[in-house]
């Protein structure tokens, strides 16, 4: 089998195909039409987000066995379309799923305890320990939307709080010891934390909107560390300064062209984006959320092991 990689990744995914026999062919700084003119020679393409994996590219890769997504998302590919053509699609949400869970329990952490805020007023030669004064999170009720491998991982971690954990999904019984599974309805009208955990498709998009906000019975403090598309920027401001939204940890911005992809792609930036940069309530992070030098080797050798699988 021969395998064309088109984004570098830990040298475990090459070093773990290699011992399969595979060979690895490199292509990290090939252009699209570049990739394009070898890809019909391919049974395997290595990908996280560097292009859109439609049905013109597809059309092109006529002898590809399996497409390997280093990341969770699937956003930028054709599902349907490669499921037409039969092609195996690996991605490995297993691998950075640890990360995503401890990324937001740091960043809820953060700010319940004004961690950002108080660090900036020390700097300014400020001693304002009132000014400062935090929430606990034992006792509150938290909410999960999208209940899988991410939302289970924050779910475990945040067990050792005294907290209730809620959580909603479209699919039926996903709730274990570590969160009841319950309707929007309940979600909404009982917690004071919402985290999002849902992949990139038509119904997730601008989920968390002014209604949304307006719809939850407490104010709440958002997280989110799946895609930037589920929040509407805006909407959020506007309920941080009504304070129906305690705070914002964001560690995706509907400003990401595609993921990973930096939010400074403008000249000027969105009114909406300055303001969250500089709100003392809010703690922004550039998509690292599942980005640990830990994940970094799981997601090369959890793609490894479902390739040995299917194939070997």
């Amino acid at each position: 089998m021969k395998v064309l990689h088109i984004e570098e990744n830990h040298p475990a995914l090459i070093e773990g195909l290699e011992a399969l026999g595979i060979q690895n062919d490199l292509a990290f700084g090939a252009s699209l039409s570049e990739v394009l003119g070898k890809i019909s020679t391919y049974d395997g393409l290595i990908i996280r987000s560097k292009f859109t994996l439609d049905k013109t590219f597809l059309s092109h890769a006529k002898n590809l066995k399996f497409i390997g997504r280093v990341g969770a998302g699937l956003e930028n590919i054709d599902v349907e379309t490669v499921q037409k053509m039969n092609i195996h699609l690996i991605n490995a949400p297993e691998g950075n799923r640890n990360a995503v869970g401890e990324h937001c329990v740091g960043m809820l952490l953060g700010l319940m305890n004004n961690l950002k805020a108080g660090h900036n007023s020390i700097g300014l030669g400020e001693w304002d320990r009132e000014g400062h004064r935090g929430w606990e999170l034992s006792g509150r009720t938290l909410g999960i939307i999208g209940y899988g491998n991410t939302g289970k991982s924050f779910a475990k971690r945040v067990s050792g709080f005294d907290v209730t954990t809620l959580c909603y999904d479209i699919s039926d019984n996903v709730g274990d010891k570590n969160a009841r599974q319950v309707s929007r309805e309940e979600l909404m009208a009982k917690c004071e934390v919402i985290s999002i955990h849902t992949p990139q498709t038509p119904i997730t998009r601008a989920m968390i909107d002014s209604k949304f906000i307006d719809d939850m019975s407490h104010p709440f403090w958002l997280l989110n560390t799946a895609r930037g598309s589920a929040v509407v920027t805006e909407d959020l401001v506007a309920g941080l300064q009504s304070g129906k939204i305690m705070g914002a940890g964001l560690d995706v911005l509907e400003y990401e062209t595609r993921s990973f992809s930096s939010i400074f792609n403008e000249d000027k930036l969105p009114p909406a984006l300055k303001y969250l940069i500089n709100a003392r309530n809010v703690i922004l992070s550039p998509h690292v959320g599942g980005w640990t030098r830990e994940s970094h080797i799981k997601l090369a050798t959890t793609i490894v092991e479902k390739v040995k699988k299917i194939f070997f």
